[in-house]
């Protein structure tokens, strides 16, 4: 019933949206780093938190940090409806978030305290500088989500792989509001058959915009948060949360670092994330979208799976540092990778399929 109740009203939040979007002007406009055709609403982010917030409130017992959680996704999310409409500067997006991250971690009676043991050698408790740790984690979950969204259905994609490696954890392991990522996941899907253009929905794109990437990194945080840091009942491990939100993580991390070393800001955009790596190759955007997606199922299933077999959390934690180095230095190096790989390994198939076609 909650699955169906979410999903319908994700649908219908799109169509009473979207017309006072396109009439205020809350539209995204094709330029030289936006190849779309048209202009085209930014309202998936409001019709998914509009449909999460409609069903929290019918299907869950409201409670202190459920609704602190809501005040702040509404915060979130309309902070990146401001963004869309009139571009703001970093400055204030970082002073929004950080006000934010404070109100959850009141609201929620918790905050990032305790890593895990991550060196075999016990558990590794921050104290107090779990605080400035935890204002940090919250605004590198926002934005990792919101830079991921580059090309149709990315950030859609990536945060369903998130929600169900969250819930399928909660589910087994019994943590609470299991039942929150599951809405969240039935809100999403209709957003993604806009946006792609699937199951008749063609012509009639939408995209998430700021205000739904940005509430998308608010709730993998604040769900990650309360699965690992509750002094009762943890779901998993808090290194297992780094394999479940792998892809945008690295993503970003990857980036800001090669940002950093070419003297610009970490916040500068460009066109080096990993779907552009893609798209540079000669994947399409549509093939890209499943590359990805692919390689991001796998991450989380590793991570899942490391914990429900009880893999040491030091191994977790050296393998996924393993992988983020490769990924990164093929970020750093991202036109040397594309090059090689269009001229040695596409080619070569090209050829290949030409061969047995004339055979």
């Amino acid at each position: 019933m909650v699955i169906f109740f979410a999903f319908l009203a994700s649908y219908c939040s799109i169509f009473m949206i979207k017309p006072v979007a396109e009439h205020f002007g809350l539209v995204d406009v094709p330029c030289s780093r936006k190849k779309h055709v048209g202009s085209i609403p930014l309202i998936g982010g409001v019709s998914i938190f509009v449909a999460v917030l409609v069903s929290i409130i019918i299907f869950i017992p409201l409670e202190k940090r459920l609704v602190v959680y809501l005040i702040c996704a509404a915060a979130i999310v309309l902070l990146g409806v401001i963004d869309d409409y009139k571009q703001l500067g970093v400055k204030i997006r970082l002073c929004v978030q950080t006000v934010v991250a404070l109100i959850m971690m009141w609201g929620s009676d918790a905050y990032i305290h305790n890593l895990g043991n991550l060196f075999g050698l016990g558990e590794i408790e921050l104290g107090l500088f779990g605080i400035p740790f935890t204002i940090i984690a919250v605004i590198a979950a926002i934005n990792a989500f919101n830079m991921i969204d580059g090309i149709d259905g990315l950030a859609g994609a990536m945060s369903i792989t998130t929600f169900a490696a969250i819930l399928s954890l909660m589910a087994i392991n019994g943590g609470q509001l299991t039942v929150l990522p599951l809405i969240i996941i039935a809100t999403i899907v209709p957003y993604l058959a806009f946006n792609l253009g699937v199951l008749g929905h063609k012509n009639k794109k939408i995209f998430m915009g700021d205000a739904g990437s940005m509430f998308i990194g608010l709730s993998v945080i604040w769900l990650l948060m309360i699965s690992t840091q509750s002094d009762l009942n943890n779901a998993f491990s808090p290194v297992t949360a780094l394999w479940i939100i792998a892809i945008p993580l690295m993503d970003m991390m990857a980036i800001i670092i090669r940002r950093i070393k070419k003297g610009q800001s970490p916040f500068t955009a460009d066109r080096d994330h990993l779907h552009h790596v893609f798209m540079r190759i000669g994947f399409s955007s549509r093939k890209a979208l499943i590359s990805i997606t692919i390689f991001s199922i796998i991450l989380a299933a590793i991570g899942v799976s490391g914990e429900l077999l009880g893999i040491p959390e030091w191994f977790m934690l050296v393998s996924f540092i393993g992988i983020f180095i490769v990924y990164s230095m093929c970020i750093q190096h991202a036109w040397k990778v594309a090059r090689f790989l269009r001229r040695y390994v596409f080619n070569k198939k090209r050829i290949q399929e030409k061969t047995n076609y004339e055979l």
